[in-house]
């Protein structure tokens, strides 16, 4: 694959990520089997192979499981640490924690986001993360504080750079008047049946400010890959439909699969998306990578942009 750097920093990945998320198939520790640590293991190791070089993870995927799961799977593969990238998250608190009366929300108290990094450090059994983020905006934010707690990680060694994920431009530009460092990823949900970020500043205010956009559920979730169906009932339904149609036509066009276009489809925005590919299935995780070698027209870009709004341009 082709590789960029992330926002203005040094790190250097390849233009898809494989995003960890789905390592044991469950958000639910007491379902996580045997056969499930294998399988998620065997998918970070293809995903290498492939050629990723950025692995996107965070702390709640099956409460920390994913990521426990990711650093035994890299920890079997000789030379593996020193060739990728590795992102996690941090910032959401489940039901519960630390007290049984603990509503769920979202921490970025310098107290949790110092504990947190300690903690994925440990179950990735790593020394530095290359890209911590806080994963979700925290309304009681103090980015004094966070900023505070970003230089106290990078000064120990533990974090190189940071991001957030799913902040709305007002949220990122109040963090980054305090930060030293510039913020280098936006990690947010963008595929073709979300398109908020191209109306709402998102996506501008990343090419304006050099930070990396990562986009995770590129295909919706799957409803955009070559085996995605439409809901009869969604109210969207002729929407879609109709989306599914002329990406079928344009992939057949390209000789690819409807996966490869709606990947491909992100990757022609000058913003430098990384779609996040989530996939525990390995033809699936190396098929993917062929969305980088498609340079869509900016008339069939078009075109499925039209479809996925379902209306005519303004």
């Amino acid at each position: 694959m082709n590789t960029q750097l992330i926002g203005a920093t040094s790190l250097l990945s390849t233009r898809l990520s494989y995003g960890c998320w789905r390592l044991v198939g469950t958000w639910n520790p007491k379902e996580v089997t045997p056969d499930r640590i294998v399988q998620g293991k065997r998918a970070v190791v293809v995903a290498y192979e492939a050629g990723y070089t950025l692995f996107d993870n965070a702390d709640i995927y099956c409460h920390g499981i994913c990521e426990s799961v990711f650093g035994d799977a890299m920890k079997e593969v000789p030379g593996m640490r020193e060739r990728i990238l590795i992102a996690t998250k941090c910032g959401i608190r489940f039901p519960g924690e630390p007290n049984p009366d603990s509503p769920p929300r979202y921490d970025f108290s310098v107290e949790h986001i110092l504990r947190s990094c300690e903690q994925s450090l440990k179950r990735m059994k790593i020394e530095t993360i290359d890209l911590y983020q806080l994963h979700r905006p925290d309304v009681l934010m103090n980015p004094e504080e966070v900023a505070g707690a970003f230089e106290t990680l990078r000064k120990q060694g533990k974090a190189r750079e940071f991001g957030v994920s799913n902040f709305l431009p007002s949220f990122v530009e109040t963090l980054q008047e305090f930060c030293p460092m510039p913020l280098a990823v936006n990690q947010v949900e963008i595929h073709l049946g979300r398109l908020d970020c191209f109306d709402d500043g998102t996506l501008d205010q990343c090419i304006r400010r050099n930070i990396t956009p990562m986009a995770w559920s590129p295909l919706g979730g799957g409803w955009l890959g070559s085996d995605g169906k439409v809901d009869p009932k969604d109210p969207r339904a002729s929407v879609k439909t109709k989306l599914l149609e002329t990406l079928d036509q344009t992939a057949t066009k390209y000789g690819v699969s409807r996966t490869i276009i709606s990947l491909a489809w992100l990757l022609k925005h000058p913003g430098k998306i990384v779609p996040i590919v989530g996939s525990i299935n390995p033809e699936r995780i190396r098929e993917a990578v062929k969305a980088d070698a498609i340079d869509l027209s900016r008339e069939d870009w078009y075109r499925i942009y039209t479809a996925a709004r379902g209306k005519p341009l303004p």
